[in-house]
């Protein structure tokens, strides 16, 4: 009876984990729904109820830091990418301060998939990652990357990888197996191959997002 009750909740994980991505929205006015905001410095992330881009919306404000992460390990948005034909994945972001050494700057940020099975190298995982563009003091900005062919081996323009100590995916990994085993996703300023001084960061986030086509 044990053994078969091990072997029903294992059945019951493997689903779970190989489970593809489900089309959602995060507007912040029921909670975070798993996503976290990551500083290295004083200061913190919480939802506010003053208005975002359409509602409340997920501040972070971190003083001497190098970046930025906000991630999320929820079912929603992990697994295997590769059973649904296209994602695309979508952030409004405003940015109300960026400085450095007393000026207004502007930061790159970046959505990267993570898999974190198989790490190559002493790496903390593999991934897959796509530069969005700048974010620099303004307005409310949407921003999105959609992958139109989840099963594509090559990176496609525009796409990196990380897990062999650069900006490249370890030999023997493609875009498609990273994509089929999706951990954690991330956005972040940090960009592969780059590196920051102490900046501090009075962001926004809202309106998170992820629309899966079937196949």
């Amino acid at each position: 009876m044990k053994k078969k009750l091990a072997m029903l909740l294992l059945s019951i994980v493997s689903a779970v984990a190989s489970a593809a991505p489900a089309s959602t929205t995060v507007t912040f006015s029921n909670g975070t729904q798993g996503w976290a905001g990551v500083g290295e410095g004083i200061g913190g992330s919480w939802i506010s109820g003053t208005p975002g881009k359409h509602g409340a919306a997920y501040y972070s404000y971190i003083p001497d830091t190098f970046g930025l992460n906000w991630v999320n390990r929820d079912t929603a948005w992990i697994g295997d990418y590769s059973t649904v034909r296209s994602v695309t994945i979508g952030i409004d972001v405003k940015a109300n301060s960026i400085t450095y050494q007393g000026r207004e700057v502007e930061r790159h940020l970046v959505v990267e998939l993570r898999d974190y099975d198989n790490p190559y190298n002493g790496m903390p995982y593999t991934s897959v990652w796509y530069n969005l563009g700048p974010v620099k003091k303004g307005n409310w900005k949407s921003m999105s990357v959609t992958i139109a062919d989840t099963k594509a081996a090559s990176l496609p323009a525009g796409w990196g990888g990380t897990g062999s100590g650069g900006v490249a995916l370890p030999p023997g990994r493609t875009f498609a197996d990273v994509l089929a085993g999706v951990d954690e996703i991330a956005f972040t300023t940090f960009v592969p191959g780059m590196f920051y001084g102490w900046t501090t960061y009075d962001v926004a986030v809202d309106n998170i997002s992820i629309k899966t086509a079937p196949r």
